[in-house]
């Protein structure tokens, strides 16, 4: 057989295995029905997107990205969103992570002439060998866990988020060089599990470290907190994609609002926007915890 004919039967056996996988996947998105390993993408669930879902998730994760930009927090709105939209617990966590990442790259790269890049660079690499091991055991967690966390983490998370005007001032007293890198690489670490296993706070809670431990001051603590968080939703969201938990059907759209949020919130000045969106964010807040409350 000459290697002409060998060509075109590969191509029509390709075709053929292409369009039945296709035909089996019935309500499934057309990506979930490629061959996995050839785009390593894939949704081990079955769920249409409505435009109810949209109408819940899309405006909420815009603020949750303008809420982010400005003071931190905004995966405090942004999973209940996609809980209250009626997602379920693994893939809401995955599909956030899809969302944030992208917002979060703008403020990254907003911030990135204030980033310290070698202990930034350090705090990456520890923040997403946290995050891979965090997100791989979420997925060992059940759902009725996962939803339930959200429970006692959201008012806690709230309160730090609410209260972090104190941090403000800048730090009186510098550490030596190895002792900042000895206290913010297991803190990356620690919070990256945290991150890849849940996520809302993860930036007020990187920068309470890395002000209060570390000594940094409030501008470098923020921009190497959005360079440390991005690498944990990045490391997070690898995992949940080669598990096929990322809803991406949602996801996209919702990441779209995510960067014109993030987008809003870096032209803001930081004063009048927190004070701007602080009673916002108690609002949504207690809408959301209700709602949780309810489990409906």
């Amino acid at each position: 057989m000459s290697c002409r004919a060998l060509q075109n039967l590969f191509i029509e056996l390709t075709a053929a295995f292409l369009f039945t996988k296709i035909a089996k996947a019935e309500q499934k998105n057309f990506l979930s029905a490629l061959p996995y390993p050839l785009f390593f993408v894939k949704e081990d669930f079955v769920m249409e997107v409505s435009l109810q879902m949209l109408f819940i998730v899309c405006p909420l994760v815009f603020l949750a990205g303008l809420v982010d930009s400005i003071g931190g927090g905004g995966g405090l709105i942004s999973l209940p969103a996609y809980l209250f939209a009626g997602v379920p617990p693994h893939v809401a966590i995955a599909t956030n992570k899809l969302s944030s990442s992208m917002g979060t790259t703008i403020s990254a790269a907003r911030l990135f002439r204030y980033m310290d890049l070698p202990l930034a660079g350090a705090c990456v690499i520890c923040s997403v060998i946290g995050s891979w091991a965090g997100s791989s055991l979420s997925l060992l967690a059940s759902e009725k866990l996962i939803q339930y966390m959200l429970i006692p983490v959201l008012p806690v998370v709230a309160y730090y988020v609410l209260r972090q005007k104190d941090l403000n001032k800048t730090a009186q007293k510098q550490l030596s060089r190895q002792k900042t890198f000895l206290i913010c690489m297991p803190a990356s670490f620690f919070i990256g599990i945290y991150d890849g296993f849940y996520g809302p706070g993860t930036g007020t809670f990187l920068i309470l470290l890395y002000t209060s431990l570390a000594k940094m001051d409030l501008l470098t603590a923020s921009a190497n907190t959005k360079a440390v968080n991005l690498a944990s939703n990045v490391g997070a969201l690898a995992v949940f994609i080669l598990n096929g938990k990322v809803f991406f059907s949602i996801g996209l759209p919702a990441a779209l609002f995510c960067i014109a949020g993030h987008y809003l919130g870096a032209g803001m000045v930081v004063k009048n926007g927190t004070r701007v969106v602080r009673p916002v964010i108690l609002i949504v807040l207690a809408i959301l915890f209700i709602k949780l409350l309810a489990g409906e």
